[in-house]
Order: C-alpha cells, then sequence, then structure tokens
C-alpha cells in the first residue's frame, strides 16, 4: 500500500509541475468589470414666458391689450405683437421704452411716439417728455403685458419702466402680465443698494447695483415690498421661464440695447457703466462697446481707441480723440461670467492714474445716481481701500439679500 501511495503522489506532483510550466497553457486572468458611466441626463432648453402660450393666452382672448415691448420681445423668430394678432388678441396699443419699440434710439436720446408702420398700432413712448402711462393711455385696458429683455442691473431702464406701466395698472384697475426671461447676470448679488435720497430714473428701487432677479421676480418684489405710489399693489400675474435656474448660462439671442452687442459687453455692464460719470469713455463710437476704457488723459499705454459716431452713438464722449486704456475684449467669455462680481479695481486704477486726477469724476451727480449713494465716490477721493469702502454697504446689501429670497421663481444659490 506504501509503495502505491508514493507512486500516485510522484505522479500526481509531476502532473501539477508539468502543468504549471507548460507557457503554452497559461491560466488566463478575468478582464476587469469596468462599469458604464452615469447616464448625464439632457440639458432642456429653456421655455420663455413668452413661449407658454397656454398659460396666457386663455387670459387675454376677448380682451384689449396693451403690450410693454421692444425689438427683444419675439418668440423664437416672430415678434411679440406679430403672434399676438395672428391669434386675433386685441391689441390696443405699444408702450416703448428707452431705445425705442425697434431699439434703434441712442442711449438718453428722446423716443417719439407714433404709429408702428407693419401694424399701424398706436405707440405710445415712455421714454421721453413723460415715462409713465397716463390714465387716458390704460383707459378700456383689460391687460398690459411687459416682455423685454433685461441684463441684471439697476442703472439699465426697462425695469424702472416696467415699474412705471405696474404703476400707472394699479391706479386704473388694469390687470398686469410679466412674460418673463432669463437674466443674464442673475447668477450673482453685488453691489451698494440704493439709497433713497439718490432715486431716479436709473434707479428707482432700494435694491443692489446686481440684483440677481428675473424682471417677473423684480416685479414680485416691487408690487410685495409696496414701492408703487403710495404704497399700491397692482393686479400681476409672472408666466416664468421653464427649465432655468439663477446658474444657467443664457446667451441672449438678440443685443438688448444699441451698445450692448454681445455677451463680452453684457458681463461688463455692472462694472464698466460707472464710468458714464467720469472723463473716461468706454467704448461708445466704436464697435467695442462696454468692452474697452480709455481717455485722452491717461497715460500712454499699449491699447487705444478713437470713438466716432455710429449708430446708437451719435456723438460719443472724446469724439474723434484718441483715447488710451484697456481692451477687456480680449477676456473669454466664460472668465467674464464666472467672475460673478463688481470689477473696482478698473475703476480704482484709472481714478488713480488719471493725469486730471480733479475732473475724474466730471458727472458727480450723475455717477452718484449710477452708485445709488456718493459713499463710493468720495471711499475713492478720501483713497480708501475697496475693502473698506464695501463694508459700509455690506449690512444693507446682506438685509436685500434675505429679502431677495422670498420672491425667488427659480433655484438659486446666491447668499
Amino acid at each position: 500500500m506504501q509503495v502505491l501511495f508514493k507512486t500516485f503522489t510522484f505522479l500526481f506532483l509531476g502532473f501539477l509541475l508539468a502543468t504549471c510550466g507548460n507557457e503554452t497553457s497559461p491560466i488566463t486572468p478575468e478582464p476587469p468589470v469596468i462599469p458604464e458611466p452615469p447616464i448625464q441626463p439632457q440639458k432642456k432648453d429653456i421655455v420663455l414666458g413668452a413661449e407658454r402660450l397656454d398659460e396666457y393666452l386663455p387670459l387675454i382672448q376677448g380682451k384689449k391689450v396693451a403690450l410693454t415691448i421692444n425689438h427683444t420681445s419675439v418668440i423664437g423668430d416672430t415678434h411679440l405683437v406679430d403672434f399676438l394678432r395672428e391669434q386675433s388678441v386685441d391689441i390696443v396699443r405699444i408702450f416703448a421704452p428707452e431705445h425705442g419699440f425697434r431699439g434703434e434710439a441712442d442711449a438718453g436720446e428722446k423716443v417719439t411716439g407714433g404709429k408702428d408702420p407693419k401694424t399701424g398700432l398706436p405707440i405710445v413712448s415712455l421714454y421721453g417728455s413723460r415715462k409713465k402711462p397716463l390714465a387716458e393711455d390704460m383707459a378700456g385696458l383689460d391687460y398690459v403685458i411687459f416682455d423685454i429683455q433685461d441684463v441684471g442691473a439697476r442703472f439699465y431702464t426697462y425695469i424702472s419702466t416696467m415699474h412705471y406701466v405696474m404703476e400707472a395698472a394699479a391706479e386704473n384697475g388694469v390687470k398686469v402680465i410679466i412674460l418673463d426671461r432669463p437674466n443674464p447676470n442673475g447668477h450673482y448679488v453685488a453691489g451698494p443698494v440704493l439709497e433713497p435720497e439718490f432715486s431716479s430714473f436709473v434707479g428707482m428701487h432700494p435694491i443692489p447695483v446686481v440684483h440677481g432677479l428675473t424682471v417677473g421676480e423684480l416685479a414680485m418684489m416691487i408690487n410685495g415690498e409696496g414701492w408703487l405710489k403710495n404704497g399700491l399693489t397692482c393686479d400681476l400675474r409672472v408666466i416664468s421661464c421653464e427649465n432655468y435656474d439663477h446658474s444657467t448660462p443664457y446667451s441672449l439671442p438678440i443685443k438688448p440695447s444699441p451698445n450692448l452687442p454681445n455677451m463680452k459687453s453684457i458681463y461688463l455692464y455692472p462694472t464698466l457703466c460707472f464710468f458714464e460719470g467720469t472723463q473716461m469713455s468706454i467704448g461708445r463710437g466704436t464697435d467695442l462697446q462696454f468692452q474697452v476704457i480709455g481717455s485722452p488723459f491717461h497715460p500712454e499705454e499699449e491699447f487705444s481707441f478713437t470713438p466716432e459716431p455710429k449708430p446708437g452713438a451719435k456723438n460719443p464722449k472724446h469724439n474723434g480723440i484718441k483715447c488710451k486704456g484697456v481692451n477687456l475684449a480680449e477676456k473669454e467669455e466664460d472668465i467674464l461670467r464666472s467672475q460673478g462680481g463688481i470689477n473696482w479695481e478698473y475703476l480704482l486704477h484709472f481714478y488713480a492714474t488719471s493725469e486730471k486726477k480733479s475732473d475724474f469724476f466730471n458727472r458727480k451727480a450723475f455717477f452718484d445716481k449710477l452708485a445709488g449713494t456718493d459713499s463710493l465716490r468720495k471711499g475713492f477721493e478720501a483713497k480708501k481701500t475697496i475693502q473698506d469702502i464695501e463694508k459700509e454697504w455690506s449690512t444693507n446689501l446682506n438685509e436685500y439679500k434675505y429679502k431677495r429670497k422670498q420672491y425667488l421663481l427659480y433655484p438659486d444659490n446666491n447668499g
């Protein structure tokens, strides 16, 4: 038995050794299991308020309607006024904001009324001798619709027009519908909150320079906070956007005004508009409006430009004079958007290096209206740091951010 066992063991071990040493028949390991990447949900297209027809067409069928609109008021390739007329909506008149119904007038240029040559509808200008509809303009109306693309800065006057339309509607028993659109600068909140003594058409509400609201959300705040004359509230309906939140990038399909030609200018607008109250040009009269900064009173730099009359800038600042400064159009669009704040360093730099510092704020009253306070200008003149200047309005800004949350229609992660 022992002999047989030893023989079997010897043969078995030999078999194992032969098998392990056989290079022609290796033991192939199982390949690792690589998990499939998770399926990313497809980003849905933003649906504008104006495109949500089921939400507002039934309200206005058979009613008399006025439209507060301009060239940005489109559904696809069709202007809102043409679309509603195709739906047999009874449009009585059009209210036109700054830059006019067709969006061609200069900033600050008086806009006259008249008739729309295509439809024959009467146009009432709300940017000229009066900025609020009269009782006679509201007579017989059931609804007034507001549908204009905003850019999210307090001094962009379309929201002041919205205020006055809401006020006139409240006084005359007319209902208001806001067809909401995304705010391209709605992903942040920044700047001083307007102080009452600096209220004007370039700033009517106690909100910061960059308010972080769509026009629909702001209309709700105006109503909810009692900011209309005598604390009135209007009968308000906001048709919100779908598939939008405040972090969603939104490229405007149509330039909202003559001197905001592209998204770079729109992202830079809250920062550069302050230069309108100084000796500096921000590119009106060039093809880089709100993308360059310069003046004849600045030391020589690598970049220069010479403003000249152009559509939207018939008589630009420093017309025909070489301006020296910087070209911000070279910056990437995504970088400009991601900065998410007002860049005060440009203002600080050009004030500090101006050859005519005493005349830098050459339109002090207007600069203070843009800022909504005189503390910004006085802070620069006193050579305060940006941090110290911002501390002066930080409490009011934080209070606004808390109040703002009550009126949000869309998800948001601002402070």
